[in-house]
Parts: structure tokens; sequence; C-alpha cells
């Protein structure tokens, strides 16, 4: 007589995704808000000078402030413009007060020059005679980067 092997109850393991595609949602909106806010940052009106020295950065910065000349150059700095490039001062002050705040410091801060591409080159010192008189010591000056010749 053979020996009869009891097959075992086989029940199909259901599991529950409801955590997965809600973690999933998060991180959507997650990097959905940080693309909003640089394009924020970014404003269109401003050509930027092509350059071939120009890179795309190899780390993000830690706690950029970027500031923007337009073609009359004048100061875009938060989404808004300024008249004269002594006008951002106290929002530079501002930011320096925050960055204490946090202990951090503005010399770990870096100010990031976005001009525009007929602004006069003047204009791209005396910003950074301004945030240097508050107490910055980091910058980068944006451009495009060109490609082939």
């Amino acid at each position: 007589m053979g020996m009869k092997v009891k097959r075992a109850n086989v029940e199909a393991v259901e599991l529950d995704m409801t955590p997965m595609i809600d973690m999933t949602f998060q991180l959507i909106a997650f990097f959905m808000i940080l693309i909003n806010f640089d394009a924020g940052e970014q404003d269109e009106s401003i050509q930027l000078p092509m350059s071939t020295l120009a890179k795309p950065p190899e780390t993000a910065l830690e706690t950029p402030i970027v500031i923007q000349l337009n073609k009359a150059g004048q100061p875009i700095l938060g989404g808004q413009t300024y008249g004269e490039i002594n006008a951002i001062k106290p929002m530079l002050e501002n930011e320096k007060y925050v960055l204490q705040a946090s202990d951090g410091s503005e010399k770990d801060a870096t100010i990031v020059i976005r001009a525009h591409k007929d602004s006069k080159t003047g204009i791209v010192q005396e910003v950074i005679k301004l945030c240097q008189t508050v107490g910055f010591e980091k910058f980068t000056l944006r451009a495009k980067e060109e490609v082939g010749f």
C-alpha cells in the first residue's frame, strides 16, 4: 500500500498595496513641489550668455541665493524686481539673519547671479560688491552651456 502524502492547504497570499501606492504618490508630490520652486527661481525674460566654460554644477548648492539681473540691469530677488542694485541690500541682510538664526552663516551661502546676456558687465561687479558688504563670500555666475562650435 502506497503512502499518502497529505497536501498542505496552499492559500493565495495577498499583499496590501495601499502603503506602497501611498508612498508613490508622496514621492510624486514631493518632486512636483521641488520642480515648481526651481521654475519660480528662474525668470524666463533673462537670456543667459552662452559660454563654452559653462558646465552644470557638480553638486547641488547647499544654500543658494539667486539674484537675477534683467536687460536693464535691475535686480530680481525672490521674484520681485527692484529699481536699483542697492534696493536689494535689506533683502540680503534678511537672508543673512535667517541663516544665522538657523545655526548657519552667510559664509556658507552661495550667491547665484543670473545676468541677462545684454546687461552691462559692471553691474555684476556691483552686485558682488554689495553682497560682500553684507558678508557673503561665495559667488557663482550662470551661463548657458555652449555645445559644439
